[in-house]
């Protein structure tokens, strides 16, 4: 689950616990990363960010790597995974590249920030504790490769034997929308996941129908992050 829908998932609860418990509070750990992409260079070393908890009360940071299913090599250790926060307190959380092996391609690993609220229960009052969680992505970046900030342009887009195939022959991870449209008919296809990794090609089912669509409109998401203008590119026959 993303930020925007982790807060708008919480303004429900919240909604919820008021009109149902009249002496019930609600927390949230608001622990808020300083960017919405995580970037390691391999020739670094390591890189860091700064988490910092803007809630009114003190929080646990819980910080965690997850492998993606396709890729569960163990590339990259966190420290602190555990740190204390005081109201509007700063954690700097430090990625460090393990893996002995040089990269020759983009790795993409996913980093967890939880926060978990640190107040009491207080006599005669029921208490709800929300856990806020922030999912970014962490892309470990090679020595030596030039950075590209448009990825999605390397993808190759093709209908074949009623699936749609997309294939990324290049180093680069390319982050997009799981919905891609075909036109001109206007069918929607969901990806199922968010990423083309290097060197990867993933084949969608679909329908008949799509044999006639002559191009693809993605969503892409540049490296730091921010949504960009929808992108069309042609079906390879």
């Amino acid at each position: 689950m993303d930020s925007v829908s982790n807060i708008m998932w919480f303004k429900r609860l919240l909604a919820t616990g008021v009109m149902c418990f009249a002496s019930t509070y609600a927390f949230a750990a608001g622990m808020l990363p300083e960017t919405t992409v995580i970037i390691l260079n391999e020739a670094d070393g390591e890189t860091s960010l700064n988490v910092k908890n803007t809630d009114p009360q003190a929080a646990l940071l819980y910080s965690r790597i997850e492998n993606i299913p396709e890729d569960t090599e163990q590339l990259v250790v966190l420290t602190p995974p555990v740190a204390r926060l005081e109201a509007n307190e700063t954690q700097l959380v430090r990625f460090i590249k393990q893996s002995p092996q040089p990269l020759k391609v983009q790795r993409l690993k996913r980093v967890i920030f939880e926060g978990i609220n640190q107040n009491p229960r207080k006599p005669g009052q029921a208490q709800i504790g929300v856990t806020f969680r922030q999912n970014l992505p962490l892309i470990i970046h090679p020595s030596g490769l030039p950075k590209n900030s448009e990825p999605w342009k390397l993808l190759k887009w093709s209908i074949s034997n009623n699936h749609l195939v997309v294939k990324n022959d290049s180093p680069y991870v390319a982050r997009l929308a799981q919905n891609v449209q075909l036109l001109p008919i206007n069918k929607s296809i969901d990806l199922r996941r968010s990423y083309v990794l290097a060197g990867e090609t993933i084949s969608i089912p679909t329908t008949v129908k799509a044999t006639t669509a002559t191009s693809v409109r993605i969503s892409p998401a540049t490296v730091y992050g921010f949504s960009v203008d929808y992108y069309s590119t042609s079906l390879q026959q």
